[in-house]
Order: C-alpha cells, then sequence, then structure tokens
C-alpha cells in the first residue's frame, strides 16, 4: 500500500485514531526480558508509540508516510525514522520487542518476516495487534453505524481490510505463539469525533472522496455516548515468540 494511502488528513488521523488500552502494554512489556529497544513498525502519527515510551528506554518508530511522522509527538527517547516495514534500517540484533500496531495487513510479509528475525534479540518478541467494527453502546447509535459500515461502505473495503476484520486468521504466523490474555479497547466518542470516523470510513472504502458525509439526524444531538470497540479477535493481540520455528520464506506444513 502506497504511504499516500495514509497522508491525507495525517492531523485528523492523530487526533482521533482509536487508543489501546494501558494494561496491553503493560502486560506486553512484561513479557520482554529486556526493555532497551522497541521498534515500533508503521508506526503512523504515535498512538502506540507513546505508550511503548512509557515501558521502553528508547523506541525507535518507522513510519513510511511523512505526513504521519509530522505529525507525531516529540518525546525525549523516540527517535521517529521515514522507514518501511521491510526494510527498517535497524542494527542487527538489537531489538527487544517488534509491534505493529493495525498494520500489519499492509506489510510485505515475507520480507517483513525477514527484517523481524535480523533485528530482533535471540530473545526477542514480536507483537501484532489491531481491532474490529466498532460496537456504540446506544443501540440506534449503534444501528446507524452498522448499516454505513456493512450496507454502504462494505462492498468497497480492500481486501486488507478483510484481514484484519478476520483477527488476522488467515495470516501464516512462522513463529511461536505465546498464550495472551483477553483485553478490550473502550473509547468515549462524541458526535465529531463519530464524524470522522465514518468519513475515514467513505475515504478507505474509495467511495465519494471529496464529496463530505452529511451527519445522519439519528446521530445529532448524542454528543458523550461510550463506545467499544471490540478486539476483532480474541484476545486482542495476536502475540508470537520471536523466533521462526522454520526460517522465513519456508512453507510450514499445516496439522
Amino acid at each position: 500500500m502506497s504511504a499516500e494511502y495514509f497522508s491525507a488528513g495525517s492531523s485528523d488521523y492523530a487526533r482521533y485514531r482509536p487508543r489501546y488500552p494501558e494494561d496491553w502494554f503493560d502486560w506486553l512489556a512484561a513479557q520482554c526480558a529486556e526493555r532497551s529497544l522497541a521498534w515500533d513498525c508503521a508506526c503512523g502519527s504515535g498512538q502506540a508509540t507513546e505508550e511503548l515510551a512509557r515501558r521502553f528506554e528508547k523506541v525507535i518508530a518507522t513510519d513510511a508516510s511523512a505526513d504521519q511522522l509530522q505529525n507525531a509527538p516529540l518525546l525525549p527517547n523516540v527517535e521517529w525514522r521515514l522507514a518501511s516495514g521491510e526494510a527498517s534500517g535497524l542494527d542487527a540484533g538489537s531489538v527487544d520487542v517488534v509491534t505493529v500496531a493495525q498494520a500489519l495487513h499492509w506489510l510485505d510479509l515475507p520480507r517483513f518476516w525477514q527484517e523481524c528475525y535480523r533485528v530482533l534479540k535471540p530473545e526477542g518478541i514480536i507483537a501484532v495487534w489491531g481491532y474490529g467494527i466498532a460496537s456504540l453502546i446506544h443501540p440506534s447509535t449503534n444501528q446507524i453505524f452498522q448499516d454505513f459500515y456493512h450496507g454502504v461502505v462494505g462492498e468497497y473495503w480492500p481486501k486488507e481490510r478483510r484481514i484484519v476484520e478476520e483477527g488476522y486468521a488467515g495470516i501464516d504466523f512462522p513463529f511461536q505463539e505465546i498464550p495472551v490474555s483477553a483485553f478490550e479497547m473502550m473509547q468515549s466518542w462524541d458526535v465529531e469525533h463519530l464524524a470522522w470516523i465514518l468519513l475515514e470510513l467513505v475515504r478507505h472504502g474509495s467511495l465519494l472522496q471529496g464529496n463530505g458525509l452529511r451527519s445522519d439526524p439519528g446521530v445529532e444531538g448524542k454528543t458523550e455516548q461510550r463506545t467499544w470497540l471490540r478486539s476483532h479477535r480474541n484476545p486482542l493481540a495476536v502475540l508470537r515468540k520471536s523466533r521462526p520455528s522454520v526460517p522465513c520464506g519456508t512453507k510450514r506444513r499445516r496439522r
């Protein structure tokens, strides 16, 4: 996927993008043998990076979009780099954890696995995670949202979006799995926030670009609806141990 796909509206992206639960990052950090260096791949404007920076001595955050990186926060222990997930530029054997939040489906996976294998320490780990379709607590608002998501833009989603909706179930990870507890995301959205989410669905669904989107009357006035973003796989994260059970690029036989 071209970096320009995520460059438009990058300042709003930084403002409205959902945040991941703090207890997830606490749990993730506890799994690491060391906390010297984290690589946040495809970091966007740094939603996951900020949390990693609170738990690791240094974070190198990379993204292929310069516009996204320009909207990232200045943090003393974070180095922001314009780089792809397949060619990070990191030193070999230097990384304690590789993270990919809501972006694995955009990467060239065979090349990315090779890069992970190259940069990770022997006891390092790779953690990838994402979230599925939002479920709004208010029934009428949720019905509007679901109808729009499935009925209006559903058929226009790129195939990569289908992968994340399925919780990466169809991806063959060449890593040993670590059991993960269940985590859940909860956000509080007002109408402005929800409107941005709907506009993002239009843009990412390749629909009516530049035509705008009128607020639905059924949403108006509901300014503080509690919003749950449920994991699209239970648990929220898919976590794998660092070293592949077979060399990257080798086809594994499924049992």
